[in-house]
């Protein structure tokens, strides 16, 4: 009897350690998966972002037919700024870093993201920047412009532990109209993710985005800053949306990809009354017909897109602009004749809720930083 008793400590003992081990090989396991991820991937699903100007994004008391004043609260919102000083644009004299601090429109509406910052509507949702600096791009990399790198320092720092994706040099490859250079545009980048880090900056992902169509495998590779400096690729999701190579090349990085800029424009070109080639068709959700074709043309290719590339594709960014009421897209072949506010069409409304409103799609939450900083 004696000798059974011991038999079974024994072997109660030896599963106990057995489990443990296991337990410990599972959570070392874990740790390496969590370690591979990069910084505030989520481990499953992609996170929504909504923008981009203060009239899209709503959830304020002067802007308040947006976004958030129709639909669930995303995971994030999108705002726009840059490191251009003395330039002009449709009238507007540019300072540098505008947008942040005072609400500014430089020909695309309304910016100012202090002012969402402050209000309780944006509260429990990240943050994610386009930040560009055409025609700057050597002064950026040369140290001529490190005062407004210091500025954008101490801008991320005052947000806390609010997660921000920033997006340096978005569009870097849209030669048509950022043209930049591309030897300062990466010690640009390259300087500038380096002197945020040395600012103590650790709230911010670095994206490096593409437009998504105008480079091959090689250009891309020829373009990258290098693993060190990007934690995220970006990638424009408009009506050139077949050619888009950043996906595989995602796979071959092994890194996310943050759908960076996406809005309804319709693959099938037209030619425009004066005989303009290449002008996307009138989308405007307000009009029925209009809402149905953009569900069809663009819509269902955007969420099959996303489930497509799930091992890829982490965060999406939807523009819920009114395009062509901006000063800036009156004549833009892509976005004139673009209504993309979602709230317009009760029926494009609905497939949205229904789509976004469960996996694989995250949306705001009291955990939501806990969990992009810790993987989750």
């Amino acid at each position: 009897m004696k000798f059974k008793v011991l038999l079974i400590s024994i072997l109660t003992l030896f599963l106990v350690q057995c489990k443990k081990k296991v337990q410990t090989k599972e959570n070392h396991s874990e740790n390496k998966e969590v370690q591979k991820r990069a910084k505030f991937e989520p481990k499953e699903g992609v996170l929504l972002f909504v923008g981009q100007e203060l009239e899209a994004v709503g959830g304020l008391q002067a802007y308040n037919d947006g976004y958030l004043d129709h639909f669930d609260k995303p995971a994030g919102w999108t705002t726009y700024t840059s490191i251009n000083p003395g330039d002009t644009s449709f009238g507007f004299i540019h300072k540098g870093l505008d947008g942040l601090w005072e609400t500014n429109d430089w020909g695309d509406h309304h910016y100012n993201a202090k002012m969402q910052l402050q209000s309780p509507s944006y509260t429990n949702m990240a943050l994610a920047i386009g930040l560009s600096f055409v025609n700057h791009e050597e002064k950026v990399a040369e140290g001529t412009h490190d005062v407004f790198i210091e500025k954008l320092a101490d801008f991320l720092l005052s947000l806390g532990k609010r997660p921000v994706f920033l997006r340096i040099a978005y569009e870097f490859d849209g030669h048509p109209w950022n043209h930049y250079d591309r030897e300062s545009t990466l010690a640009a980048y390259k300087r500038m993710v380096d002197k945020l880090r040395a600012k103590g900056v650790n709230n911010t992902a670095y994206v490096w985005q593409s437009t998504g169509f105008m480079s091959s495998q090689e250009q891309l590779k020829e373009w990258y800053p290098g693993d060190d400096y990007v934690d995220w690729l970006g990638v424009s999701f408009f009506h050139m949306w077949p050619k888009i190579e950043m996906f595989e090349f995602a796979r071959k990085k092994g890194k996310p990809v943050f759908i960076a800029e996406a809005t309804p424009t319709s693959p099938d070109l037209i030619v425009d009354p004066e005989g303009n080639k290449g002008f996307t068709k009138e989308m405007k959700l307000s009009n029925p017909q209009q809402a149905q074709m953009a569900w069809e043309e663009w819509f269902v290719p955007f969420f099959d897109a996303i489930e497509k590339n799930k091992d890829v594709v982490k965060a999406v960014h939807y523009i819920n602009c009114h395009w062509d009421s901006h000063r800036m897209w009156f004549d833009n072949p892509t976005f004139k004749g673009i209504d993309a506010r979602l709230h317009l069409s009760d029926e494009i409304s609905k497939k949205w809720i229904e789509k976004t409103s469960r996996a694989p799609f995250i949306l705001s939450s009291p955990h939501l930083y806990d969990d992009l900083y810790n993987n989750q």
